[in-house]
């Protein structure tokens, strides 16, 4: 009875690896890499400012920076920004010992960040906010609202791109191109960000520096990588 059984497993395990073997019959294919880029200008500008104050109280700087920071929101809402469109990014309390002076120094920060979907009023809500209390300005990032549009027509390109080279290779070799086998996003989307900075006014000086506004082009780009067979 252990003879037949035996005889029995050897004889599915060699039909089972025949059926492998047949199965596995290597594709010739072509591996290629494509690229697709969408230069795109601005239509908003996610805007990050900020209150800072320092003292030798901690009570007295946290409330120089509520005051300031309330009379900032009271600005955001008068030029008619939606409620979804700032936010409080970081409030911070700390202290700091003054070795030379031998006493402790306090410094209040709270950040909000800002999306202004209309950039014509960007010298004016930026002056505007400086008059409400804002003493730093870390930076400005500029986006498209479009973004997802722009990143369906980078994609096409890209495979669009990786076809054309697996045409060249192959023509080289004197093959057609057949069908995709596998395809590989390797996309990161990258917006070049305009830093200016953590710009830090004096509390008793009306504007700060005047920035001409340069807000050139973003670009979105696609990568895939694409297994083609070849004929």
């Amino acid at each position: 009875m252990k003879k037949l059984l035996l005889i029995g497993i050897t004889l599915f395990m060699t039909g089972l690896s025949n059926a492998q073997v047949q199965e596995i019959k290597p594709i010739p294919q072509i591996v290629v890499s494509g690229e697709g880029k969408i230069k795109v200008t601005p239509d908003q500008a996610v805007i990050t400012v900020g209150v800072e104050n320092t003292g030798n109280d901690a009570a007295d700087v946290k409330t120089k920076n509520d005051v300031a920071i309330d009379g900032i929101i009271k600005y955001i809402k008068k030029m008619k920004i939606a409620t979804t469109d700032y936010q409080t990014q970081r409030v911070s309390l700390y202290k700091s010992y003054d070795y030379q002076k031998k006493k402790n120094t306090y410094t209040a920060s709270q950040n909000i960040i800002i999306t202004l979907k209309d950039l014509s009023k960007y010298d004016e809500l930026i002056m505007g906010l400086v008059e409400s209390g804002v003493n730093v300005i870390q930076g400005v990032d500029f986006k498209s609202s479009k973004v997802k549009e722009y990143e369906s027509q980078a994609r096409i390109q890209a495979v669009q791109n990786a076809k054309t080279k697996a045409a060249d290779y192959a023509s080289a070799l004197n093959q057609k191109v057949g069908k995709a086998i596998l395809v590989s996003d390797n996309s990161t989307t990258h917006y070049p960000r305009p830093v200016y900075g953590a710009m830090k006014m004096d509390s008793e000086s009306a504007a700060p520096a005047r920035e001409t506004l340069a807000i050139g082009e973003i670009e979105v780009t696609a990568n895939v990588t694409i297994n083609f067979a070849i004929e």
